[in-house]
Parts: structure tokens; sequence; C-alpha cells
């Protein structure tokens, strides 16, 4: 096993982010980024420094054929004990984020797009445009809005179901075979410019979003046009739907990346943060859900959509007063 790869596994066995060890070693997180992708080789005073901290030898961190099995365990050997990804679960484990960003993406649009018909024929009954009763309107547009949740909540369902198997690489601790943490890398390298992409496009289509609503306003006051005004919501909802897509999809399959490396919302740490949130998180978003379909069957489906961006930033708050309630003495 080379230099690179025995970093990366120490590093994990004892539950450390890479900006942890930086920090211990006083170097930069791209420092060790190098290291362990092979890219870089540390000097003699870090291997030094590693092997206390890692405690074992200098001989099994330089020497290829010594294995990291047959070094002494750390002190935290036994609390972190993983589960080995090979090569190829890293692989179908890839393969399914890929999948699964498709469909969770287009379940999270067809909850955004789910009033548009609503609105848009309410819209055209009320101002005329169209010669439809506001009876046949709802008795249209709602049905519509059930069938697109109901959809999405089953492409939710399917693709929980499907990744159920690879639950284990993103809630508990992972040591990674020899070559998995290269595959990674080199994949997310390769996915970085699409990542970048998507996600700018992404967030500036639900900042634009609001554009058409705004124009559409101020030709309302001056033309007193209401069926204008109806246009421009559903082209709001249309527009941060297809940027919610985006960013949903580059997103999960980044996350895939740091899942493997244990990165960034995936550290060991973070692992057993998230444990403890998740029956906050699920009562949380539960009631968040509930509160959007109350929304709108009590008419509100043109601002019904707002929750979601707000539940988001306040989902983050919560979760942040809940760990910082947890660590009081």
């Amino acid at each position: 096993m080379i230099l690179a790869d025995k970093i990366t596994e120490l590093r994990k066995k004892n539950g450390w982010s890479q900006e942890e060890l930086a920090e211990m070693l006083d170097v930069s997180r791209q420092s060790i980024s190098k290291w362990e992708s092979a890219q870089a080789v540390p000097d003699m005073n870090r291997i030094i420094t590693m092997s206390k901290i890692f405690g074992v030898s200098t001989d099994m961190l330089l020497k290829d054929e010594l294995e990291i099995s047959a070094a002494p365990a750390g002190p935290d050997s036994t609390e972190n004990a993983a589960r080995v990804v090979t090569v190829e679960e890293a692989s179908d484990y890839l393969a399914f984020k890929a999948f699964s960003s498709r469909r969770t993406a287009i379940g999270v649009m067809l909850c955004i797009l789910s009033p548009v018909l609503l609105i848009f024929l309410a819209g055209a009954s009320e101002t005329g445009f169209i010669d439809i009763s506001e009876h046949l309107a709802a008795g249209i547009g709602v049905p519509a809005i059930l069938l697109l949740v109901g959809c999405a909540v089953a492409l939710f369902i399917t693709t929980y179901l499907k990744g159920e198997r690879f639950r284990y690489i993103e809630e508990e601790p992972i040591d990674t075979a020899y070559g998995v943490s290269g595959i990674a890398k080199e994949r997310r390298e390769r996915f970085r410019g699409a990542f970048g992409t998507q996600l700018t496009v992404g967030i500036v289509l639900c900042v634009i979003a609001a554009v058409p609503i705004t124009a559409a306003s101020l030709f309302h006051y001056s033309n007193n046009s209401d069926f204008i005004v109806t246009v421009a919501v559903c082209a709001l909802l249309i527009l941060i739907a297809i940027g919610v897509l985006l960013i949903v999809r580059c997103c999960i399959i980044w996350g895939g990346f740091k899942a493997l490396l244990e990165e960034g919302d995936y550290t060991r740490t973070e692992k057993a943060e998230s444990k403890r949130d998740g029956v906050i998180a699920g009562a949380y978003w539960l009631v968040v859900t509930a509160a959007f379909l109350a929304m709108g069957f009590l008419g509100n489906w043109d601002r019904s959509w707002i929750i979601w961006p707000i539940a988001g930033v306040l989902f983050a708050v919560v979760i942040s007063i809940a760990r910082a309630l947890r660590r009081r003495p």
C-alpha cells in the first residue's frame, strides 16, 4: 500500500476530516488532498509528525510492503471500526447517485410546478381570457396538483428504497479499499466543471425568476391587465422549478463524491451529529409539507412556493440550535 492510501486510511480510521488533519500538521487542506491523491509527498518532518499522530512507525508509512493492518491500532480504532467499501461498491454507489439525482430533482421540480395549471386556469377564468368557469378550473387544476405531487412522492420513495443498500456509506464510518479514493477524486475532478455550471445556472434562474412578476406588476399598474400577472406567476414557478432541478441534481452527485471521501458533511463527526438530527429533520419537514399543502388548499397556491426557500434557511437555524443545546454541559 502506498503512502497516499495509508494517510487516507489512517485519517479516516481516526474519524478526522482533511481540514482537521491539516490543522494538526499546520498545513493547508489542499496539501492533505495532494498527499492523499499522490500528487505530492510530505516532507520528512511531516511524516514524523504523522507517525506520532496516527500512532504508527515511520517505516510503516514509508514502506509500501508494510500494511496498516500490521500496525498497532490507534487510540480510537475500536470506537471507529468501519465497514470497508470495495471498488465495485464505490462504482455502484456513484452510479446510484447519478440515477437518484435525476429522479429526486424531477420530483422536486414536479412539486414546484404542481400549482401552475391551477393558477393559470383560475386567472384565465377570472379575467375572461378563457371561457371557463371557476369550478371547472378548480376541477382540472386540483387533480393536476395531486397527480404531480403523487408522482413526485412515488419518485422519492422508490429512489429511497433503491438506495437502501448504500445507506451505510452516508451514515456510518467507512474505510475504502485500495484505489477507491483515487477513483472518487478522479471522477469528482471530471465532474467539477459541470457541477460549477449547473449550480451557477440554477442559482441564476432562481434569482431572475422574480423578473417576470416584477415586470408584470409594473405593466399591471399601467394597463390594468390582471392576466399578465397570472402568467408572470406561472413563469416565476417554472423558472424556479428548472433552477432547483439543476441545483438538486448537481449537489446530489457532488455529495456522493464527498460521502466516499468522508469530507464536508460526511466526516465521521458529522455523521454522528446527523444521526442525532434525524428525528428533528423528519418532524420538521413533515410540518413544512403540511404547511405548504394547507396554504395551497386555502387558495394561496400562487404564494405557497415561498415556504420551501424559507424552510430551507430556517432548517439550518433549527439544526444549529439543536446541536448547540446538545453541547451544553
